[in-house]
């Protein structure tokens, strides 16, 4: 199945905060920074980034800069005393700085569905369908990726099953929403990606 595997991120926007060091994999350093991507209706998406530390010192940027990348959207585990959250970034694989305000956030996935795809209506009856998708990568390693499909495209994924290969095409988004915990309420984010076009391969 790897040759299945497609994971392409056009990624541009504000950086939203400094870069902070995240870990170090194999003698390289990385490290995490969000960037601020502008929709077409005016709201932004705050999405987590990795770097590594020779890109980061070409590049220089700051808190305020804007910059072009291009990305792959990777996922880990994070565990905690609340358990176990899917982290999903942009891993940054080139990055410039740009002269300009500028705004992109396109995303071409192929992998394969892992879970069989979870199909609602809103209460307000819109579809909707929750796909999680597997992205292989080198060293046998893979990426899951939560999907959330809309309307008509969301019918077309509740017709397919665990293990079926398909290609998306979408954006990155951020979405926030209330968590209960011991009876006390608290913010968090989700990632995800939101789906424009979905398709068999």
């Amino acid at each position: 199945m790897e040759n299945a595997s497609h994971n392409i991120l056009k990624l541009s926007g504000m950086v939203s905060s400094d870069p902070e060091f995240s870990h170090e994999s194999h003698g390289t350093s990385f490290y995490s920074f969000k960037i601020e991507a502008r929709r077409l209706s005016g709201t932004y998406d705050t999405i987590n980034a990795l770097i590594n530390e020779k890109l980061l010192d070409e590049c220089n940027f700051k808190t305020g800069d804007f910059i072009i990348t291009n990305s792959e959207l990777r996922s880990f585990n994070q565990k905690s005393d609340e358990g176990s959250k899917l982290i999903v970034s942009a891993f940054v694989k080139d990055v410039a700085h740009a002269e300009s305000e500028c705004f992109e956030n396109e995303l071409i996935l192929t992998g394969t569905i892992c879970k069989k795809p979870v199909y609602r209506k809103t209460p307000l009856g819109r579809e909707i369908c929750d796909i999680m998708l597997a992205i292989n990568r080198r060293y046998r390693r893979s990426d899951y990726i939560p999907l959330i499909i809309w309307g008509r495209n969301a019918r077309i994924a509740d017709s397919y099953d665990t293990g079926d290969v398909i290609t998306v095409t979408g954006r990155v988004q951020s979405r926030e929403y209330i968590k209960v915990i011991d009876g006390e309420e608290f913010i968090k984010t989700a990632y995800e990606v939101s789906v424009s076009s979905i398709e068999a391969v």
